[in-house]
């Protein structure tokens, strides 16, 4: 028992980061109605800006304080980041207003490559490390309730706990707040949303900050847990079967997809792999994506398109 409840925690703390990276595509495609392929992109721009600042302040102020240099790079990048948004907003997406899926879906792509390219040419290409400061060594659990206790990974438990408080905050915001409802009617029809008053421009503007800042968080945890490189940028296809499982639409669906894919993922390697050779883990989700295509395509929270002819 206390093998599988090891097994279930370390699933579900994998869980919250495949969410954290799962609701930047929720975000984009709530508010514009695309798939933004440049979420992963976002990711490895976010955590290369912030790797290289840390690195850089002691080099520019002389102070020699990790506490510190992280703040000051997590700041700097977050404004990088709302500086990109603007100008995807300003040289891309105003210019694409009520065009087709496949046009913005293609516009998507672009700013994916261009990201990754400038990135790497103000950043450096190399494998860089951010260190926030979340422990590395083991923590031995429930001692006095299963024999050997339950081994967590410190560092999981800290990443899954920072994942879990953006999740909140940003369902409140889409719940609970004016511009979170406006962001859910822009989704629904751009044209409707302005003829009631709703600024589309600006509504992207912030859906594509909050995503950069969502990146940033997701880049800085994913960066300290594996180093910042350029293979970051697939961390985004580990969200696709997420955004799948739980809806395209759907804030409460990435977090339930989340936790979903990271349990299925660690019980079938542990439980089911020795008997087909391993590497279950590997291809699972995907499999479990694929079956909810056939069945559900909507995903389990996402909205059912009705078309009336």
């Amino acid at each position: 028992m206390g093998f599988f409840l090891e097994t279930l925690l370390g699933g579900l703390m994998a869980g919250m980061l495949y969410s954290l990276v799962a609701l930047g595509f929720v975000l984009i495609f709530k508010a514009s109605g695309v798939f933004n392929f440049a979420q992963g992109a976002m990711v490895l721009f976010a955590a290369l800006a912030m790797a290289r600042f840390a690195e850089w302040f002691p080099q520019w102020t002389g102070i020699d304080n990790r506490i510190v240099a992280n703040l000051f790079a997590f700041a700097v990048a977050a404004v990088i980041m709302f500086v990109v948004a603007w100008l995807i907003e300003r040289l891309v997406l105003r210019h694409l207003v009520n065009q087709e899926g496949a046009t913005l879906l293609m516009a998507t792509l672009g700013i994916a490559y261009f990201l990754d390219g400038l990135g790497q040419s103000i950043f450096g290409s190399a494998i860089y490390q951010i260190n926030i400061g979340m422990p590395k060594e083991p923590l031995m659990a429930f001692e006095s309730t299963f024999p050997g206790g339950i081994l967590i990974n410190k560092e999981d438990l800290y990443a899954a706990a920072i994942a879990a408080a953006l999740v909140a905050l940003l369902s409140l915001f889409f719940q609970k707040t004016t511009t979170g409802r406006a962001l859910r009617a822009v989704a629904d029809d751009h044209q409707a949303a302005q003829s009631i008053g709703i600024p589309l421009n600006r509504i992207w503007v912030i859906v594509w900050c909050v995503a950069g800042v969502v990146a940033l968080v997701a880049g800085m945890i994913w960066g300290s847990k594996l180093g910042v490189q350029f293979s970051l940028t697939t961390v985004a296809l580990r969200a696709l079967p997420v955004v799948i499982l739980g809806g395209l639409t759907s804030v409460p669906g990435a977090i339930i997809g989340g936790l979903i894919i990271g349990v299925g993922e660690k019980l079938s390697e542990v439980y089911l792999g020795p008997y087909v050779g391993g590497g279950i883990e590997i291809w699972f989700a995907y499999v479990l994506a694929l079956v909810f295509l056939l069945f559900r395509p909507q995903g389990l929270f996402g909205e059912k398109i009705i078309d009336r002819v």
